[in-house]
């Protein structure tokens, strides 16, 4: 079953860590992972080429890589897709440059979400759900919104913004297909053990409801 299509863990980097310590973490958490995506705004093309080339040399599979709104990067190193946000080119015109790759849309209301679809976003990531530090001041969206885009739009929607381990039954109990963590892993005193808290969560959840992983 593809990675988008069942309940998974996607985790984003912050942008407040260096390339060695983005690389060094990646490697211990990875088993626990589904998604890995490279969120490092202030980096040039280069500097993210070295890094997907330092990630797979630690072990992290290529499959599990994406790299946010650099299609081109993407599609070069051959990593398993885009995400996009609202600042980046459309999402049909990223689909049909770039056919191989796999493209996730990050959307904050139904109206982007609908968008997203209709021009061919292979899943979504939406959010905040909850109040996060990443967007200090920013009230979340709540779990009736994100109950309200799993019912309306047909594509894998991924939860983000404030999720911990604990409001994952939450979460998955909307019918969203995964949750996506920044700060919780990355900047947690331990990501491994971050990590696999979020790993036996969903796991959980996914045992409960009968499904497989």
């Amino acid at each position: 079953m593809e990675i988008e299509k069942r309940r998974s863990i996607h985790v984003i980097s912050t942008g407040q860590q260096s390339r060695d310590e983005l690389v060094k973490i990646s490697r211990t958490i990875h088993p626990y992972i589904d998604m890995l995506h490279i969120r490092e705004k202030s980096w040039t093309g280069a500097e993210l080429a070295e890094a997907v080339d330092e990630l797979t040399a630690a072990g992290v599979p290529l499959r599990k890589l994406y790299i946010n709104d650099r299609a081109d990067i993407s599609c070069m190193k051959h990593v398993r897709g885009v995400q996009l946000g609202h600042h980046s080119a459309p999402v049909g015109l990223v689909k049909e440059s770039f056919p191989s790759l796999k493209i996730g849309a990050s959307v904050h209301s139904k109206q982007e979400a609908l968008l997203a679809y209709e021009q061919g976003a292979d899943f979504l990531l939406f959010g905040n759900v909850y109040e996060t530090m990443s967007k200090p001041g920013k009230q979340g969206t709540g779990i009736v919104s994100l109950e309200d885009i799993v019912l309306n739009i047909p594509l894998p929607i991924i939860a983000i913004g404030g999720i911990t381990p604990g409001r994952v039954e939450d979460i998955i109990r909307t019918g969203a297909k995964g949750i996506a963590i920044l700060s919780g892993i990355f900047l947690s005193q331990d990501p491994l053990d971050a990590a696999r808290a979020y790993y036996e969560a969903i796991h959980k959840e996914v045992k409960q409801l009968g499904e497989t992983i």
